[in-house]
């Protein structure tokens, strides 16, 4: 089976060297047990590839089991992979097989597998070196033949350098790797990804399909798009719903795209409107403004101290770098005191007119905390979705796991 075949097969859009290469290394993996990982960012469409590797496989006629690391709470993890005895655990009133037991002689897919607790990855190593394993509350040692793919969006060796993931379990997983593109480097798949979803979402709701002006082609051609393929769909599907004209401007599209285009960290622009910039982008542009200035700060007195001793400083150099100081000194005030500006625009609570007020009454300011900040934003996300956990965390931009830990120190459960 072709490439092009396989893109027919499993609906993959796009012909860019970087893809066919992705598509190409799965398909020759396919046929043998080997152990894979699939790297890149959020959104890039890696949970296609353990299909193609599982359906092209001798495993294809037994079980494909596909597991979120990530959504699942960190004290169920090693239940749902594993298993459990009854009476293991409170709420354990029967035995349970786990995803490796019921898939015996398939395919398991570890998506976010960087998400797994350090306990759990050294049971997962134990399976893929030996193929044993053991149920959560046994001593009874299991055998499985399981062919792993795992999949992650975090660069797994700094999750090592950090000690939140195993090197050993790494080097067995990463016996092949897989690299998915972002959509920033497949520019020339873009509008033919766009023109798929917006005639998948053209026939969804029994409407004419939208198309883009030449001058809106390229401004989607250039945008970064932080949220990969994902993001695309989305503001395919926004447009396709909301426009009544089904011809699309470049002002027309331009409404559906985020103005900080051009990275996926928050920014700050001086020709933009300020009002539409978050909290968090405001906070972040406080935080590093003032590690700027201290850090410029250091730097100019550590070399004062460590390039001239005090004594061979004359009086007229010796005023020249006062000077210098206190003029870096009185930036970082003038810094500082823009920042705060910055911040009572969008923390301080807006005091409404009311004849009641006297001058004696006290206004207290909002928390600046960022702990205070973060639940604030967490109940937040929770009140939006109806207390749906995957939305929330989808919003925030964390896994469901780091929400369900950030909830319980939060005390949030109620």
């Amino acid at each position: 089976m072709d490439a092009q075949q396989i893109k027919q097969r499993f609906g993959i859009i796009g012909s860019s060297p970087s893809l066919n290469r992705a598509i190409d290394i799965a398909t020759q993996v396919a046929i043998t047990d080997l152990s894979v990982l699939i790297s890149g960012e959020s959104g890039t469409g890696k949970e296609v590839m353990p299909q193609i590797i599982h359906q092209l496989s001798s495993r294809k006629h037994n079980k494909y089991i596909a597991v979120n690391c990530g959504a699942i709470p960190e004290g169920t993890i090693d239940s749902e992979l594993f298993g459990h005895e009854k009476g293991s655990f409170t709420g354990a009133h029967e035995a349970r097989k786990g995803y490796f037991e019921v898939a015996d002689g398939g395919t398991i897919f570890l998506d976010e597998v960087a998400e797994l607790p350090l306990p759990t990855q050294a049971r997962l190593l134990r399976v893929l070196e030996t193929g044993e394993f053991i149920k959560v509350g046994s001593s009874k040692v299991q055998k499985t033949d399981v062919r792993i793919v795992a999949a992650t969006n975090v660069k797994i060796p700094d999750a090592i350098s950090k000690g939140k993931f195993r090197e050993d379990l790494f080097y067995r997983l990463n016996t092949v790797p897989i690299h998915l593109p972002p959509l920033r480097e497949r520019k020339e798949d873009i509008h033919l990804l766009f023109r798929k979803f917006s005639a998948d979402f053209a026939n969804k709701y029994r409407m004419p399909s939208i198309v883009l002006e030449p001058a809106a082609i390229e401004a989607i051609i250039n945008f970064s798009w932080p949220g990969n393929i994902r993001q695309l769909k989305n503001v395919a599907e926004q447009i396709s719903v909301i426009e009544n004209s089904r011809s699309i401007t470049l002002e027309t599209i331009l409404k559906y795209l985020p103005a900080n285009n051009t990275s996926i960290l928050p920014a700050l622009y001086d020709g933009h409107d300020k009002s539409d910039l978050s909290e968090r982008d405001i906070l972040y542009k406080v935080l590093f403004g003032l590690k700027n200035d201290v850090i410029e700060l250091k730097k100019l007195v550590y070399g004062i101290i460590n390039n001239k001793e005090p004594s061979s400083i004359d009086s007229e150099n010796k005023n020249s770098m006062l000077k210098s100081i206190q003029q870096l000194y009185s930036k970082q005030e003038d810094n500082v005191e823009k920042n705060q500006v910055e911040l009572e625009k969008i923390y301080k609570p807006q005091i409404l007119s009311n004849s009641n007020i006297t001058q004696h009454e006290e206004v207290i300011e909002e928390s600046l905390s960022l702990a205070d900040k973060e639940k604030e934003f967490i109940i937040k996300a929770l009140e939006k979705y109806n207390g749906k956990r995957k939305n929330a965390a989808t919003e925030l931009g964390i896994s469901e796991r780091t929400l369900y830990r950030k909830i319980k120190e939060y005390n949030l459960e109620n």
